[in-house]
Order: structure tokens, then sequence, then C-alpha cells
């Protein structure tokens, strides 16, 4: 491949992995906490995934209005979600169906809207849709809440739609509501949510009578699922807590959730949330605040606090995340992959255990990654941009 040729794949995204003087330059960026330390060695800026790596970006459908969530259908089309309210179904060659009706209302300023969408196993025998979205409880305040409904045999709308799970307190505020919806192997449902960015409604992520920055693991109509952990003057529903704005959330092979959550400035991070364990937030991060403060004291640890497995530092602003099983890249299989808003890049980790051991970027420079999925009937890679303008897009090696 001549300079030139390489030089123009760059510039459009396409290439990622073939050189270090190329896709090397993301560790090669000023800290944003230059005086924090890592924990254990790998826990940040991890090793360049030099694989050769070009995909090829085919755009399914566009002009869609900020896609936020996505799950795919039996048949392999795709239910997608708009954050300014709207759910549609896209099939392969990329046509839209009209909104589909009989949704609660949301609340889409800022951050907020409708929000991520799932569907179970048995969807081709109940037709059942699940779905995240920031409610409207009055004079201005909103939280995250999770809501069902079948969706009807002509697919125009969700009938019998409930609300199965309320965030509280509400707040008024119009950013980090999360949010994920993970299926575990139980059955169960995992949500995750957000703290709501501002100072006071933060504290509250370590605050155990809240659901504000938590994961929380829920029955799938509602109420706290079997088997979550004791969590001493906790509600039952709460899986693990002193969380951000998580964002990601994905299974791995041996059915353990992961997420990503947006941290400070400079401070993204991957966790493996374990049972009634406290990862930390406002009172321990890596990174610092917008504006340049200290998180708090400025610590990094503290006893009975987790530390990340992995942290991002400038960040990546995640959002959307799959460990990929499928056949077109049998090289990537166990890798996580996931969705990058502010590095507008697909980011690929390795794992060798609980411990990241390689990192690599794809399709920098093509917009921001909302959501991240495999398509289930041939492993290409699909993912949502969140625009204006949005797209689904489908990745297939080049």
């Amino acid at each position: 491949m001549n300079a030139t040729f390489h030089a123009g794949l760059l510039a459009v995204g396409l290439i990622a992995g073939s050189t270090s003087a190329y896709a090397q330059s993301f560790n090669d960026r000023e800290p944003n906490a230059p005086d924090q330390q890592p924990a254990f060695d790998g826990q940040t800026r991890a090793p360049l995934l030099a694989d050769g790596v070009t995909l090829k970006r085919e755009v399914i459908a566009n002009r869609l209005d900020h896609p936020w969530g996505m799950d795919q259908l039996p048949d392999g089309r795709w239910i997608v979600t708009e954050r300014s309210g709207s759910m549609r179904i896209i099939a392969r060659d990329g046509t839209k169906s009209a909104r589909i009706d009989g949704l609660p209302e949301v609340d889409a300023r800022g951050q907020g809207g409708l929000l991520d969408v799932a569907i179970r196993d048995d969807f081709a025998e109940t037709r059942r849709v699940w779905w995240s979205f920031s409610e409207p409880r009055g004079n201005g305040t909103n939280a995250t809440a999770v809501a069902t409904g079948i969706l009807s045999e002509d697919e125009s709308r969700i009938e019998n739609a409930e609300v199965i799970f309320q965030q509280n307190p509400a707040w008024r505020s119009t950013y980090h509501f999360g949010s994920r919806l993970i299926f575990d192997r139980e059955g169960a449902l995992f949500v995750t949510t957000g703290e709501r960015s501002y100072e006071e409604p933060r504290q509250l992520a370590q605050d155990v009578s809240t659901t504000l920055g938590k994961v929380v693991r829920i029955n799938p109509m509602g109420g706290p699922a079997e088997g979550n952990p004791s969590i001493e003057g906790g509600l039952p529903e709460i899986w693990s807590y002193g969380h951000r704005n998580l964002q990601s959330a994905a299974l791995d092979a041996d059915g353990k959730l992961w997420t990503v959550e947006h941290g400070p400035k400079g401070g993204d991070e991957l966790n493996q949330p374990k049972a009634g364990r406290n990862y930390g937030w406002p009172v321990i991060a890596y990174g610092v605040n917008y504006s340049g403060t200290p998180v708090g004291q400025g610590i990094t640890a503290r006893d009975g606090m987790e530390q990340p497995v992995y942290y991002w530092d400038p960040v990546i602003a995640p959002s959307g995340m799959v460990f990929y099983e499928g056949e077109l890249f049998p090289e990537w299989r166990g890798d996580v992959l996931i969705g990058g808003l502010a590095s507008r890049a697909l980011v690929r980790l390795k794992l060798d255990g609980e411990r990241v051991v390689g990192e690599a970027r794809y399709i920098e420079g093509s917009g921001r990654i909302r959501d991240v999925d495999v398509d289930a009937t041939d492993g290409s890679i699909i993912v949502l941009t969140d625009a204006g303008n949005g797209a689904l897009v489908r990745l297939t090696p080049q």
C-alpha cells in the first residue's frame, strides 16, 4: 500500500492498527490528570493491538434522529430507538418502519429521551419488548425508567405498555440517565443508571437507599430479582453502587456482567461489577472535574472501594458494548468492542481474565458511536452513530 493511499484511508477512518505511527496516537496524548498513577500495571494505556485489520463501512440506514439503542429481531431486522422518542424497525436492506406508537412520554431534553431497547430469545412467541427512557416526573424533574410491552402483530404499536422500574429520586437534570438493559443467564434484567451529574445528586451514588449511580437487577416484569446481594440499609434491587454514568454493558462468554461508565475528565472506567461491591464514585476517581479541579479529595483509592479493571485518560466517552463471538473476525473472539462518542471510534480491548492486555481503535473520525452489536446472521459488527442524521452501519473486513 503506497503512503498516499494509506493516508487517505486513515483520513476517512477506514484503517486502524496497521502501524504504530498512526494507531498509537491515542496512547501518546497528554493525560488530563498527569499526577495520577494506575493502581497496577496495565490499568490504563494498554499496548497497541497492531493487527492490520481494515474495516469496510456500509451504511444500512441513515436519517435517524440521534439513535441510541438497538437489538436484533429473530428474522435479522433491527429494532432501534431514537432519543427524540421514536422506536422503529429497520430491515436488512435499510427500509425503515413508521414510528411505533404506544410508548410512554419521554423527557427528551439534553441527554434524555428514549434510550435502550432489548428483547429476549423468546420474542418470536411473546413479541415482548423492554426499553429504558427518561421519564418526566413533573415540575421539570425526571429520572430513568424501564417499561415493557407487546409489539402488535402489524408492528405499528406497543400494546399494554407498563413501567416496571423507576429510578429514585427524580431530579431537575437533563444529564446522566445511564442506561443499558442486559438480561443475565437466569433471566433477570440488569439496568444501569446515572447519578444525574450535579454535585448534590452525585453524592447519592454512595447512598444505597437510592438508585442513582447504580447497577440494579430486577425481574423482567418488575421488582428485585432473586439472588441479589444483601447490602446493609440498601434497596433489594441494587447489584452494585458508586457508579457515575453507565452507558455500556454486556455479558461475557461466562455470563458475567461487564460495564463501561463515563467518568470525569480523564476517568472513563471498565468494570466487572460484582454483587454488593462499591465502585467508589464520587469518593475515588481517576481524572478531574471538567473545570480541572480535583474530584472530591482527588484520591484514586480507598479501602472498601473497587478499582476499575481499566481506565482511559483522555476519555473515549463510552456508549454501547458487546463481546465479539462471531465468525468474520476469528482473532477477535472474546474481545470487547465499545462505542466511543468523544473518540469517534470503535474501541477494541483484548482481555486476559480480568485484565486488559491490548487496545485498538477503528473507523476513527466517522462519527459518535452510540451503540455496538454483532449481527447474529453473519458476524458483522453493527454500530449506531449518534447525530441528527444518525445511521445504522455495518462493519466488515476490507
